[in-house]
């Protein structure tokens, strides 16, 4: 099994890589070959099988045809410009996102195989007004670039899955918490700050109010979200190939709670409340509460609760101690 993986430089694309590399099976098969590409040239993981690690650019037809070169099995595509960036850079989004995926799966196309094709979407494919919970039937009207990019790729994920072309799924993921590493563009990042830097001993800036409420899962249990996805039937799925992940519905206030109970609340006073409209404007438009049946029907799981999710950042990046 060969195995490809866009993005695998990122948090998420670590996080998955971790997970194969520990097993050797992905889809129920064993990992024969692996491909890790990105825009900065990944890490190379210590495995038994052949890695190739390649940087380079999605929205290059060149770089894209040489990935598909060896017809990988299974095609983990996580690459993308972030949520704040791809508002703040109209062009530079719609080239990667949305340009950039078009070339892969026309590359796909070219070879004449049938990959798996695994693709990260986003809760930011919905846009308000929002019911109580959003279910698997709601309308998908973004109101972010970004949504609007993620959106398109589903549909046409799913349209080359109807044509044969690929056989392709798409997990919608809910925020990610808590992201190790420094703060990206993402607009959402403010939801790692306020927990990753006071878990480190540092000041964070928490620029909403305690009342506002998002849509989370780990990166422990994002990473499991592929996984799975990978040895799905997705005949079970039927011809909508995008799914909502299960997460938990968290707002800022409760995770400031959280951190009292799980680190101290010394650890929650190195919070910092400073308002910014701008973040405020953009998080107010945000789905949080989702009813995600058909993916918990499939075998897909939420974590439990953010103290689980506060633990299991101590446990991985701070190595069960805290900073």
């Amino acid at each position: 099994m060969h195995v490809l993986i866009l993005g695998a430089a990122g948090m998420i694309g670590r996080k998955l890589i971790d997970a194969l590399c520990a097993t050797g099976v992905v889809g129920g098969r064993e990992i024969t070959a692996m491909t890790l590409f990105d825009v900065v040239k990944p890490s190379r993981p210590a495995v038994p099988w052949p890695v190739s690690t390649q940087a380079g650019d999605l929205s290059n037809l060149s770089d894209v045809r040489a990935l598909l070169s060896h017809k990988p099995d299974i095609v983990f595509h996580l690459a993308a410009i972030v949520s704040g960036e791809a508002e703040q850079d109209f062009d530079k989004g719609y080239r990667v996102n949305l340009d950039g995926t078009r070339l892969l799966f026309e590359a796909i196309r070219e070879r004449e195989y049938r990959p798996r094709v695994i693709f990260t979407s986003s809760i930011a494919v919905f846009g308000a007004p929002f019911p109580p919970a959003i279910g698997d039937d709601f309308l998908c009207a973004p109101l972010t670039s970004y949504g609007v990019q993620k959106a398109c790729i589903e549909l046409m994920l799913m349209d080359y899955s109807r044509k044969g072309l690929f056989d392709g799924i798409a997990l919608r993921l809910p925020t990610v918490v808590i992201r190790p590493g420094k703060p990206n563009k993402a607009a959402s990042g403010f939801f790692s700050n306020i927990l990753r830097e006071p878990l480190a001993g540092k000041e964070a800036v928490l620029p909403v109010l305690k009342d506002v409420r998002m849509w989370m899962a780990s990166p422990r249990r994002t990473a499991g979200f592929l996984v799975h996805a990978a040895g799905l039937d997705l005949a079970a799925v039927g011809a909508r190939r995008a799914l909502t992940m299960p997460g938990i519905s968290v707002s800022v206030g409760e995770m400031i709670d959280a951190l009292a109970r799980v680190a101290g609340s010394d650890r929650a006073a190195l919070i910092r409340e400073e308002p910014d409209e701008r973040i405020i404007k953009i998080v107010e438009d945000w789905p949080f509460s989702f009813d995600p049946a058909r993916a918990l029907k499939l075998g897909f799981a939420a974590d439990s609760s953010i103290d689980e999710i506060i633990r299991s950042h101590i446990d991985e990046e701070l190595g069960g101690q805290l900073g």
